[in-house]
């Protein structure tokens, strides 16, 4: 068994999409930027995703899917990918969290997996 999934570091960065959103609705939009960093000594592939969105009520949504933003990178040892996606949540202040599912060069899969992270409007969060 490789042991690839010790390599592979996940970090966010989030913000709020005022211009976006509809408090008054609702209707609170995030954005969130994910650098998957390979510290390992090998190429490996993001196959597909899994994410936990909690809004502040503590209602889950689960989202699975193949890739990420239409692509399934690989991404060579000592190399990372980066994109950008969101998320439309009905709360001021919510969480994510979840797993990418990845294959070493040797056809093996594991999961890398991505800590709880907070999206909240500014000035909400203390």
């Amino acid at each position: 068994m490789n042991n690839l999934c010790n390599t592979i570091d996940v970090s966010v960065t989030t913000r709020y999409l005022a211009e976006h959103s509809h408090p008054e609705d609702e209707r609170y939009v995030f954005a969130y930027d994910i650098t998957i960093r390979n510290n390992g000594s090998e190429p490996a592939q993001l196959l597909s995703r899994h994410w936990i969105i909690t809004d502040g009520n503590g209602k889950t949504q689960e989202v699975r899917g193949s890739g990420v933003v239409g692509e399934q990178p690989v991404i060579d040892a000592d190399d990372e990918y980066s994109y950008s996606s969101g998320t439309l949540m009905a709360t001021a202040v919510g969480s994510m969290q979840g797993s990418f599912t990845m294959q070493g060069e040797d056809g093996e899969q594991f999961e890398a997996p991505i800590a709880p992270f907070s999206l909240a409007v500014p000035g909400v969060l203390h």
